[in-house]
């Protein structure tokens, strides 16, 4: 009998893997939806997610007028957050996209050249539990269905306190727990049976999908998760339910 310990394991959707290899795994998937990213969160969503991104950045509420304010958008890669964010600030107000995957920052980075954006936006391939920034380098920190992909969920709040100034403001949006009788049973049906077959019908992989409908279950709920954040160090931590539950944006402040 071998004294060899086992190694320490973590979910991949619904899939016990070693730690070590969940990071690669994860990277596997966004590689091969980099270029149709949008096109999976609309079958993830219905289509709901742009108004859901409207509404966390008009809860960011980033400052319009001639401050200087720098956003980290982490897990950002296509620029979705980043690019509305700059929409609705000034040329005073900058952003950093930090993602992981090279595919997803390569799609980011054609959209902030193609919107005239490269001044403001600028595109750093990082992992978000060992961020490549100084501490108290930003004036706020997004994440939009990101942080479920990463591993050690406690690390990447921790880098988000760290990198963040006194003052600052952390903000997720994530898919979450439906918490509405009815509506939780349709999104499920939409979820499992729904989604991995019109992703393979467009995609032409249905493995993608089924990772990532799976991830969603495996996140922790509403309150689980604020309690991470405030863990991390932050305070005044809250979070708003959008379209009952389905997905979730949480606040916390770095005091």
């Amino acid at each position: 009998m071998s004294d060899t310990p086992r190694p320490e394991t973590t979910s991949f959707g619904y899939r016990e893997v070693p730690k070590g290899e969940r990071q690669g795994l994860v990277n596997d998937v966004f590689a091969k939806v980099a270029d149709r990213y949008d096109v999976m969160n609309d079958l993830m969503s219905g289509g709901l997610h742009r108004l859901w991104k409207r509404d966390f950045i008009a809860w960011l509420a980033p400052p319009k007028g001639d401050r200087p304010f720098r956003l980290l958008d982490v897990a950002g890669g296509t620029g979705d957050i980043a690019l509305r964010y700059a929409d609705k600030t000034s040329d005073s107000a900058t952003a950093v996209i930090c993602d992981i995957s090279r595919e997803m920052l390569d799609v980011g980075q054609r959209r902030v050249n193609n919107a005239g954006l490269a001044h403001r936006i600028e595109c750093v391939e990082g992992n978000a539990e060992t961020l490549p920034f100084p501490d108290k380098s930003f004036d706020a920190y997004t994440i939009a269905f990101g942080i479920r992909n990463v591993t050690n969920i406690d690390k990447a709040l921790a880098e988000a306190h760290r990198v963040l100034k006194t003052g600052g403001r952390f903000m997720c949006l994530e898919f979450s727990e439906v918490q509405m009788p009815v509506l939780d049973k349709l999104y499920e049906l939409h979820s499992f049976h729904i989604i991995p077959r019109m992703g393979k019908l467009i995609a032409g992989d249905d493995q993608p999908y089924q990772y990532l409908v799976e991830s969603i279950r495996k996140f922790p709920k509403q309150e689980a998760f604020a309690t991470m954040i405030r863990a991390a160090g932050f305070e005044r931590v809250s979070y708003r339910n959008l379209t009952g539950g389905i997905a979730a944006m949480h606040s916390g402040w770095k005091i």
